[in-house]
Order: structure tokens, then C-alpha cells, then sequence
């Protein structure tokens, strides 16, 4: 039983910090699937929707510090009893969703390793088998280093997490594993590689047939058998498969200008998916920058899921002098962590991508 809790608490920790780690480089893209989960239709905990990304920070930075104090064998009833409530909420939450199929990914590890609602759920049963045995035998859960330095550490350990998730919210995270990183080439991500499996369908057909149910298997035609129809069920393969980037629309009043875009060799796009929560001080330098880019004959162009009139409004109080087009929200959420974010294209690909802080790091 010491072997199994010691190998239990070496994957448990491990596991908390990657978790965790992953999370916090992008605290931002786990506060919206927070907001997710919060919305009228999954748990209708609405009024928290607002300090969803204070909750994302403070979940994260908990859960990796967690697992730093399972490895270092601090505190053990304290460490086991957080883990077991931790895992029982999660748990919880995981088969909700998958059961009535309310959040399609968890976002347990972010955009690294995207999970379906079941395996969320399979991982954190696997999970939960795995602090039960660290539960019940706390007594095996030994110090590693001299306690006295385990506040230290843990102190030290705070600190560097909140410095880390200061400096990814004030830049943009320091690992992009969405579709829009640097380097990718949108009308590429755009469409499925060649040896994409498309997901089979599979019909079972029953009739009635001289008094007996008959079932016919084939892929979609309707039977010829003399028998009365009863009904057909369908089984499918695996989900169908969708590429990478699967929502990026660029719409105006001429209409859909997204080719257009994705065909020009120099693009400064300014994203703001919200203009109601866009953060206001980085205009100044949005408003130099896009003067500039339009110098040295770039195509400039604001991308929103605003309406018109407050498009308007930010364009007379900035002196903006490039148009918005629509965008869908979530797209724009994915594209860039910043609002506003800026990126630059060249046919189709992105060669620069920041944060509105970081706006004098663009080069033109």
C-alpha cells in the first residue's frame, strides 16, 4: 500500500501542475469556458459571470500549487482533503456535462489537449480512484524536504504564479496551441488534411417479415424487402470531423470579404470582440499604428461582433480612419487574448500577433 500511494501521489501532483499550468497560461481562455459553464444554460449561476476570470486565476493558481504540496508532502490532511473536494466538484461538473452534453470541452487542460465531456468525465473518475488512495493512507504521505522549508516553498510558489499569470495577462500567453498561432496559415486551417477520416454512418433497418423482426445493415439505402417497416436506428463511427479553423467569417456591407483579406500580402487586422468591455488605453497606440500601416499601403481593418453604433461611436472618439467588419464572437475570443488584439497577415498568414500593450512591438 505504500508503493500504490506513492506511485497515486506522483501522478496525482504531476498531473495538478500540468493541469494547472496549462491553465494559467491562458487564464483568460479558461475564464470563458468558466463563463460557459455559469451561463442560463448549463448551471444558471449567472451573477458570476462577471468575476469569471478573478474565479479562473484563483482555481488555477490553487490547483497547481496543490499538487506542488501533494509531491513535497506538505500538510496532508489539508493537502488530501482539498484534492478529494476538488476532484468530487469536478467529477460532478464533468458528468453534467457530458450526461445532458451542455459544454462540448472541459478546457481541464485548455487548448493543449481538448477533451470530449465523457473522457473529461473517465479522467476525473480515474482521478478520484487515485486521491482516495491518498485519502486513506495520508499516513504514507511523507515530507520530502526539511518542513521548515515547505512555507517557503509554497510561499515561493505563489508568487511565481501569480507573477507568471500577471505577465500573460498583460501580454498574450507565452504557449499558443489554438489554430491562430503565429506561423499558421489560415486558409490552411481552414480545410481538413487529405487522410481525414469522415464519420461512417451505419443504418439498421427492421421489418417485420412472416411474423419475425428481420434487421438490415447497410449505409443509408432504403431495403427492398417485402415485410412491414418498424423503424431504423443509426450508429455513427466517430464524430465528424471538423478543421481546425471552422468560423472565420469577415462580413460587411459589401458583403463577405473574407478571400479578399486572406488573398492580400500585407494585413494589419485590429481585433475587438466586445467594443462594450474593449479596454480603452490601447487606442492611442492603435490609432499610430494603423496611420502607419496605412502609409505603407497595408490593409487595415477592424474585426468586431459590435453593432454599428458602437462601432461609430469608437471610431469618432479615436479618430479611427479604418472600417469594422463582423466577425463571430467566439472566433475572435480564439484568435487573440486581448481586447483589443492586434495581428498582422500575409496572404493568409499570420506573421505577428500581440497583445494592445505590446502594440510598438509590431514591426510594419
Amino acid at each position: 500500500m505504500k508503493v500504490i500511494t506513492g506511485i497515486a501521489r506522483v501522478l496525482v501532483g504531476v498531473l495538478f501542475i500540468f493541469s494547472g499550468f496549462i491553465k494559467l497560461n491562458d487564464p483568460v481562455g479558461f475564464s470563458y469556458k468558466l463563463q460557459e459553464y455559469f451561463s442560463e444554460q448549463v448551471l444558471d449561476i449567472q451573477f458570476l459571470i462577471p468575476f469569471a476570470l478573478i474565479i479562473a486565476i484563483i482555481i488555477v493558481i490553487f490547483e497547481l500549487v496543490l499538487g506542488i504540496m501533494l509531491l513535497i508532502g506538505y500538510a496532508p490532511k489539508f493537502t488530501t482533503w482539498c484534492l478529494l473536494l476538488m476532484i468530487l466538484f469536478f467529477t460532478f461538473l464533468t458528468f453534467y456535462s457530458a450526461y445532458y452534453n451542455k459544454v462540448t470541452d472541459c478546457g481541464c487542460f485548455g487548448d493543449a489537449i481538448p477533451l470530449t465531456p465523457w473522457q473529461s468525465f473517465y479522467k476525473d473518475v480515474a482521478l478520484l480512484l487515485f486521491i482516495l488512495v491518498l485519502f486513506f493512507n495520508r499516513k504514507y504521505i511523507t515530507p520530502i524536504f526539511a518542513p521548515a522549508s515547505h512555507r517557503w516553498i509554497i510561499f515561493a510558489s505563489f508568487m511565481l504564479c501569480f507573477a507568471f499569470c500577471y505577465y500573460v495577462l498583460m501580454h498574450l500567453p507565452v504557449f499558443d496551441f489554438r489554430p491562430y498561432k503565429v506561423g499558421n496559415n489560415i486558409p490552411e486551417k481552414m480545410k481538413l488534411p487529405e487522410e481525414a477520416r469522415k464519420a461512417e454512418v451505419t443504418y439498421h433497418w427492421k421489418f417485420k417479415v412472416d411474423g419475425e423482426e428481420k434487421v438490415i445493415t447497410n449505409h443509408g439505402a432504403y431495403p427492398q424487402v417485402d415485410g412491414e417497416f418498424i423503424g431504423v436506428e443509426t450508429k455513427q463511427s466517430e464524430e465528424n470531423m471538423i478543421p481546425p479553423i471552422h468560423d472565420f467569417v469577415i462580413e460587411g456591407e459589401e458583403g463577405d470579404i473574407t478571400q479578399e483579406v486572406l488573398n492580400a500580402p500585407k494585413v494589419l487586422l485590429i481585433v475587438v470582440y466586445n467594443i462594450r468591455s474593449t479596454e480603452l488605453e490601447g487606442y492611442k497606440e492603435i490609432k499610430r499604428l494603423s496611420d502607419e500601416a496605412l502609409d505603407k499601403g497595408y490593409m487595415v481593418l477592424g474585426l468586431t461582433a459590435s453593432g454599428e453604433k458602437l462601432q461609430q461611436k469608437l471610431r469618432k472618439k479615436y479618430n479611427l480612419n479604418f472600417k469594422f467588419y463582423q466577425t463571430d464572437e467566439t472566433a475572435l475570443k480564439t484568435i487573440v487574448r486581448s481586447n483589443p488584439g492586434i495581428l498582422t497577415l500575409e496572404n493568409g498568414t499570420i506573421t505577428q500577433k500581440v497583445h494592445w500593450y505590446d502594440a510598438s512591438d509590431i514591426k510594419l
